[in-house]
This record gives structure tokens, C-alpha cells and sequence, in this order.
């Protein structure tokens, strides 16, 4: 049995990701609960393969006492809002580079060698015009937090040839499902609930992404993790399909019972500042694990809704 680590393991893919761990190893838990939540952990309360550090990557005593006995870093914490990265750029740069460079300079301190990262496989592309976008492509960020993601990254290469730490980065496509508090499908579902009539869409509606379920995203997270050769290596991480961001209103309208509520536009090409219009990352590499998705988007799409309606209530 392995002792792991997992930075921001509070927050929303983080604690599914414990959930998962937790069954065939010992986990450690470091997060500040920033934007994580204590209830996310509570299941493992007194279980006695659980350990719950509050503390910050930025802080060097508390990454020395999170890494004692680690033998894998799973680093899911992260400022993780594209808008707030683009109006406190030093801010999100302090916690998304600085603190994961303090991470991986305890790592190396300490001698652990093995991490697997939470990176952004819209964010780090940026505008692309190569569509599936394979992991070769160059980096063209458009975002503060995209800059961020890919710079730790560059790190990882860094460190694996300087000190033999070996890393996967995980590229994220945009993850949908409990515990999730922000991203189009929450901001839909605040909205109608204090208007079930009018839904307003940011940008024109035809921003196209793609999507994963959360445990579909757990699930490619240990495949990876038991994947990790020399050196570092990048892989996308996706359903492998996309959806508009006018279909997905639809399916919220629907969900929510309100398939009246008038959809308008706020108009422009983009949602907001750094936002990327279209993602759709090439999966080829991650299948060549063995790893396949599980629940169809639209499904997934579906089930985070329903977690909404159960946790906060209907919008009617």
C-alpha cells in the first residue's frame, strides 16, 4: 500500500480523486480550503488511511510535513478561475507557478519522485488551428491561467531532466459533475434559479468545447499515475466530444424543468476575457492506456444537474 499526496484533495475533482485513492492506498490530503470544502472530505473522517493537513503549496513547513512518506503527488490545487487570473494576474501566477515550483522543490528535498499534475487542455493551446488538438502542439495561451498552467509544466520537463522527477500532465478538458461550484453549467443553473424565464448566454452561443465527467476523470488519473515512465509527459484528458454552449443551455432549460425560459445573448465572440471558443483535444494518446469513457457527455451533463436540483434545490 502507497502513501500519496493530494494537493487542493478538498476541492471538486481533488476529492473524487480521494475517493477513488483511498480504496487501495493511504492518503494525504494538503489544501488550504480556499475554494475547497471540509464536507467534500467528511466520508473519511477517522479512517485511519486519511490524513487531512490544512495548509498552502506556497508555504515550505507544510509541504515538508504533507510529503513525509509520499510516494506519489497528485497536485490538484490551483487558483482555477480564467476570469479572476486575468484581474489579479500576480495573484494567480503566485499560487499556480510559484506555489507548484515550491511543491516541486520540496518534492525533489525530500526525494519524491513521481507526480501527476492537474494542467488545462484548452487553456495551454490557446487559439489553435489544429483540431483534435494533439499534445505536440505548441502552447498559445490567451489566459493568465493558461500561461500559468503551461509554464509549471515546462518546469515538470525541467525537473525530470535535472533531478529524475517523473510527471504525467494532465490536460483537462473543461470537468462537469458533483461538487463542481463554478463553470457555464453552475452559472446557468444560479441564474435561472433567480429567473426560471430569461437565461442570459455570454458571447454568441456558438463556443464549442469539450467535456469529461468527473469519474471518467478520476479514472484516466489512476491509469496515468500507473503509466508514469522517465521523464515528462503530457496527455489530454476528454470525452472525446463537444458540445456548444447553446446546446448546453438547452439541456439545462430542460433539466431544470423550464424548456420555456428565453434564451438571450449577451453577444461577442467570447464569454469573457481569456476565454478560449473552441476546444477539441485529440484523446488518441490517453486510449493507448487502455482508458475509455464511460459516461456519454450529454448524460453527464444530465447527472451534474440533477446533483444541483438535490443539493440546492429546484428552480421553480
Amino acid at each position: 500500500m502507497d502513501r500519496v499526496l493530494v494537493t487542493g484533495g478538498a476541492g471538486f475533482i481533488g476529492s473524487h480523486l480521494v475517493d477513488r485513492l483511498i480504496q487501495d492506498n493511504e492518503v494525504v490530503v494538503l489544501d488550504d480550503l480556499s475554494a475547497g470544502l471540509e464536507e467534500n472530505m467528511q466520508q473519511h473522517q477517522g479512517n485511519e488511511r486519511f490524513r487531512f493537513i490544512k495548509g498552502s503549496i506556497t508555504r515550505e513547513k507544510d509541504l515538508r510535513v504533507a510529503l513525509d512518506g509520499i510516494t506519489t503527488v497528485f497536485h490538484f490545487a490551483a487558483q482555477p478561475d480564467v476570469r479572476l487570473s486575468a484581474e489579479r494576474p500576480i495573484w494567480d501566477f503566485e499560487i499556480n507557478v510559484r506555489g507548484s515550483l515550491e511543491l516541486l522543490e520540496a518534492m525533489r528535498k525530500n526525494d519524491v519522485q513521481r507526480m501527476v499534475f492537474a494542467s488545462s487542455g484548452g487553456t495551454v493551446y490557446g487559439e489553435t488551428d489544429v483540431f483534435p488538438t494533439p499534445e505536440v502542439t505548441a502552447f498559445r495561451p490567451i489566459s493568465n491561467y493558461g500561461a500559468a498552467k503551461g509554464a509549471f509544466e515546462m518546469y515538470l520537463n525541467s525537473y525530470a531532466e535535472l533531478y529524475g522527477i517523473d510527471s504525467v500532465s494532465m490536460r483537462f478538458a473543461n470537468v462537469i459533475g458533483p461538487r463542481s461550484t463554478h463553470g457555464v453549467m453552475h452559472d446557468f443553473y444560479l441564474k435561472l434559479k433567480r429567473n426560471p424565464k430569461h437565461l442570459e448566454v455570454l458571447g454568441d452561443g456558438t463556443q464549442d468545447k469539450a467535456y469529461i465527467y468527473i469519474s471518467d476523470t478520476v479514472e484516466a488519473a489512476l491509469v496515468l499515475a500507473e503509466n508514469i515512465g522517465k521523464g515528462h509527459f503530457p496527455v489530454n484528458v476528454s470525452s472525446g466530444e463537444r458540445l456548444t454552449v447553446t446546446r448546453i443551455a438547452e439541456l439545462v432549460c430542460q433539466e431544470l424543468g423550464v424548456p420555456d425560459a428565453q434564451i438571450v445573448y449577451a453577444g461577442g465572440k467570447r464569454g469573457w476575457i481569456g476565454d478560449v471558443v473552441r476546444t477539441d483535444i485529440s484523446i488518441t494518446k490517453l486510449a493507448s492506456f487502455g482508458w475509455a469513457p464511460r459516461v456519454p457527455l450529454e448524460k453527464g451533463v444530465k447527472l451534474y444537474l440533477r446533483w444541483l436540483i438535490k443539493k440546492f434545490g429546484s428552480v421553480k
